[in-house]
């Protein structure tokens, strides 16, 4: 009796593509990213709807830019950023803070003229294969800002140790947002980002 492979190790299925995206992909593409969010970070129930507000928002702010990476169709991953400025919600509570602890001149070295990563995820099916790195470094590629900045949970988690890894420090931790929420690290580095690996 002959035997047979299962299907999936019968063919070699190729890997997830990185792309960037325009600002009407972005938006036809909003539920399949949510899911990827949602996988990866599990926020609480009910979250989404505003999740989903919140990046149909940010499309249309300053100099936006989207990846994805995507095998048939499916989606293994996104990131998105734009330039950072006053009235954004994200820039204003982060200015603040970083006024608090250093003064205004150390929060504004890093937010006058900052490229700002607002969502960077990897479906769990899909993590370990550097799609995180490729993400984040299409995303900042070329960006003519000063610098790059961004938050993550405050914990030790393959997210931080990559961010670490492309030289990104801490500027805060155990910042908790206003509404509520766990605790998060605000992160920024110098552009163009260093290409360490750890």
């Amino acid at each position: 009796m002959r035997h047979v492979r299962p299907a999936f190790r019968a063919r070699r299925e190729s890997a997830p593509q990185i792309r960037q995206i325009d600002r009407r992909g972005f938006l036809r593409r909003l539920n399949p990213m949510l899911a990827t969010y949602e996988a990866a970070m599990r926020p609480p129930p009910g979250q989404l709807p505003g999740r989903h507000m919140i990046m149909e928002r940010h499309a249309g702010y300053p100099e936006f830019r989207a990846f994805v990476a995507e095998r048939s169709r499916a989606m293994a991953g996104f990131s998105y950023g734009f330039h950072g400025e006053a009235g954004q919600w994200w820039h204003d509570v982060v200015r603040g803070q970083l006024g608090t602890v250093g003064g205004a001149a150390h929060a504004g070295h890093w937010l006058d003229d900052a490229w700002e990563v607002a969502e960077l995820h990897v479906h769990p099916d899909a993590q370990g294969r550097g799609l995180g790195r490729g993400l984040i470094t299409a995303l900042c590629e070329g960006r003519p800002e000063r610098t790059v900045v961004l938050s993550t949970l405050d914990a030790q988690t393959p997210a931080r140790a990559l961010y670490h890894s492309l030289g990104l420090t801490d500027l805060l931790t155990g910042f908790r947002f206003p509404g509520g929420g766990p605790l998060y690290a605000v992160m920024g580095a110098e552009l163009p980002l260093t290409s360490s690996r750890e």
